[in-house]
């Protein structure tokens, strides 16, 4: 970061809020500073969970990135049939969603949850959260009818590249906890449609409603 000694910079500590704080002391690996004021009370994310399919690397960091800028409170990665499950990197998840969490300036790290196939998320599932899944073959409710009154705590799940598996549409489809979701016209790509889905969600029934900022 390149500070020195006196130099000014924000922190938070996942519980209490956002501080204003002062380096007093530099070394090559540690530092240390004192409070100088509070800036922001605590504010919680919305309890929203992401199940995702992780896909090529630069794309899941984006996946989790994006993720953690709109708010979501636990990143669940979900093996299907089309997953990879060698790039299902739980530390790397981890550090990703650190990093995202101080650069939006959040005041909370979303959970990482380790990765797990998708029929085993299913039969454990709480049904008090609602899931809303992402379905490419364009046969679920429009997002804008499906998310409009979708209050948390909910699910968003999206799903690998090539998509879900006809076994795996089946199965989400008769499940009375779950909503397909369709996101228009065209086909997206997974990390396209993480983004989309939870911007879409947030503007319709998230914490970009009626958002007002401290003063």
């Amino acid at each position: 970061m390149k500070l020195k000694v006196d130099d000014i910079f924000f922190g938070f500590d996942g519980t209490s809020g956002e501080y204003e704080l002062q380096i007093v002391k530099q070394g090559k690996k540690h530092i240390e500073a004192k409070v100088t004021q509070k800036r922001r009370d605590f504010e919680s994310s919305p309890d929203v969970w992401l199940l995702f399919a992780p896909v090529k690397k630069d794309q899941t960091d984006f996946i989790i990135q994006k993720a953690v800028e709109l708010g979501v409170s636990e990143l669940i990665p979900t093996i299907t049939r089309y997953t990879n499950s060698d790039r299902t990197k739980t530390e790397r998840f981890v550090a990703q969603s650190i990093e995202a969490a101080e650069q939006c300036r959040r005041l909370d790290i979303p959970k990482v949850a380790s990765a797990k196939p998708l029929s085993e998320i299913l039969s454990n599932w709480d049904r008090g959260r609602h899931l809303y899944y992402m379905d490419e073959s364009r046969t679920g409710t429009p997002v804008r009818e499906a998310f409009s009154q979708a209050v948390a705590p909910i699910a968003i799940l999206v799903g690998p590249e090539g998509g879900f598996s006809e076994e795996e549409l089946k199965l989400l489809r008769q499940l009375d906890f779950t909503t397909g979701v369709t996101l228009g016209p065209r086909i997206l790509r997974a990390e396209t449609a993480v983004v989309s889905a939870l911007s879409c969600w947030q503007a319709l029934s998230g914490d970009w409603v009626n958002y007002k900022e401290q003063s």
